[in-house]
């Protein structure tokens, strides 16, 4: 979970009654592995040099990518390439800064990672939201209907056997990839604001934000569309300035919707079904994020790098706190132990073979319980 700032809501206990089987040593003979992989290597788990790199070179790159559309793009291929620079700039803010800050794992000090974790401010989101959402009912319980929102998408999509089956669910595996463009737009102008007028995420409760957090949201918000709006329209017409916020912002939300998919919403990922009159779930919390996780791409460092390691779901999801950077070294430590344990561990060897194994969940899903169970 988030390190907390002095300034900001504490997080509070998961808020629902779910409990997890008792560990049986897995979970601690990981821990332990992790150990001496650390004291062997003497790394710290947080932070350090390339971090800190990682963070000043996709920072000049999106403010490079952004100085170039608003000021120097004339001919449209030119708004093209630095509207597509852009957006795959934004996106990497979010998977390589925003994201370990978010968890804490980005440095070994506080306020560190407070700052960079309100990297998701600056880009339209909101760190306050997203530290409830992802940090606590995300990572707590995964793959979980009715307790993870990243698998709801309403009535929209299918993508548990828990949730109810639609006639037109039969075509979400083709509706589905045009409706991932709309992700950025809807969670910075609907979603947060939906949420904290609320005070839901999905059927779950979770404390408005006051205060610093408050102001950290509105003016997140303020200053992501300012950059993204006015200040263009003071050079540009504003019908081209809202063609390109669309366009960029579409192109964001493709590429996010489909990294978190394919970690989760493949057909080799474990969706448990849970009773209504059931608390308990049958796999110890260990077990069960490796069950209902999937890595993808593990050999491939440029795939790796602009991800921020988010291809190592598994390892995140086990080691929320630690840098992205030690993920390969750990992803064979998690192999090892997983087998030794006889914990299902599964990694696609390509991201076109996550795609497709995403494409096919989602027909599957589509067609029904029957068929889906």
């Amino acid at each position: 979970m988030a390190a907390d700032s002095p300034r900001s809501t504490p997080l509070p206990p998961p808020p629902t009654p779910l409990k997890f089987a008792p560990p049986k040593g897995f979970h601690a003979e990981l821990r332990a592995r992790a150990a001496e992989h650390f004291a062997r290597a003497g790394r710290p788990p947080r932070g350090g040099f390339r971090m800190y790199l990682d963070a000043l070179v996709v920072a000049g790159w999106a403010a490079g990518s952004y100085l170039a559309l608003v000021f120097l793009a004339g001919a449209w291929w030119q708004v093209t390439l630095a509207a597509l620079s852009l957006a795959c700039a934004v996106a990497a803010i979010g998977f390589k800064i925003q994201h370990d800050g978010g968890h804490g794992a980005f440095s070994e000090r506080r306020w560190v990672n407070r700052l960079t974790a309100m990297a998701l401010d600056a880009i339209g989101g909101s760190s306050y939201v997203w530290r409830f959402k992802h940090n606590i009912l995300h990572h707590s319980y995964t793959n979980l209907a009715g307790v993870d929102d990243d698998i709801d998408l309403g009535v929209l999509g299918r993508l548990s056997p828990s949730h109810r089956h639609l006639w037109f669910h039969r075509f979400q595996h083709l509706y589905i990839w045009p409706l991932y463009t709309t992700v950025a737009l809807k969670w910075q102008l609907v979603d947060d604001f939906v949420r904290v007028a609320r005070g839901r995420i999905g059927p779950q409760r979770f404390p408005r934000p006051r205060g610093w957090d408050l102001v950290g949201l509105i003016g997140g918000k303020t200053f992501a569309l300012s950059l993204a709006l006015l200040v263009p329209a003071l050079f540009h017409p504003l019908w081209i300035v809202l063609v390109v916020y669309l366009a960029t912002m579409m192109t964001i939300g493709f590429l996010l919707a489909v990294v978190f998919q394919l970690a989760h919403s493949v057909r080799e990922a474990e969706h448990p079904e849970l009773p209504p009159d059931v608390d308990r779930i049958e796999s110890e919390w260990a077990v069960h994020q490796v069950q209902t996780t999937v890595d993808f791409a593990r050999a491939n460092p440029v795939l790796t790098w602009l991800l921020g390691g988010l291809n190592f779901q598994v390892v995140h999801h086990l080691f929320p706190r630690v840098s992205h950077v030690h993920y390969p070294a750990l992803a064979r430590i998690v192999e090892e132990v997983s087998a030794r344990h006889g914990v299902r561990y599964v990694a696609h060897r390509s991201f076109l073979g996550a795609v497709a194994s995403h494409f096919l969940f989602l027909r599957e899903m589509g067609r029904g319980p029957s068929i889906a169970s």
